[in-house]
């Protein structure tokens, strides 16, 4: 149970990265400041990316189960 835990990890940070760079895009955008649609579009990006591993890594270690 602890490896698959483990598998986790990376995709876990890779939504956090996209998360922290979708609020720092919002917070921009609040303030008018430049490339707050950037940040915000690569937070999305990040945080999309992670929930696809995320789901990439939990069917196989379902599909390894016996």
């Amino acid at each position: 149970m602890k490896t698959s835990k483990r598998r986790l990890i990376p995709a876990i940070i890779i939504f956090l990265i996209g998360l922290a760079f979708t609020i720092i895009g919002t917070l921009f955008k609040i303030q008018h400041w430049t490339f707050a649609s950037e940040l915000f579009t690569i937070g999305n990006l990040f945080m999309v990316i992670g929930i696809v591993v995320t789901i990439l890594i939990l069917l196989r270690i379902y599909r390894t189960k016996p």
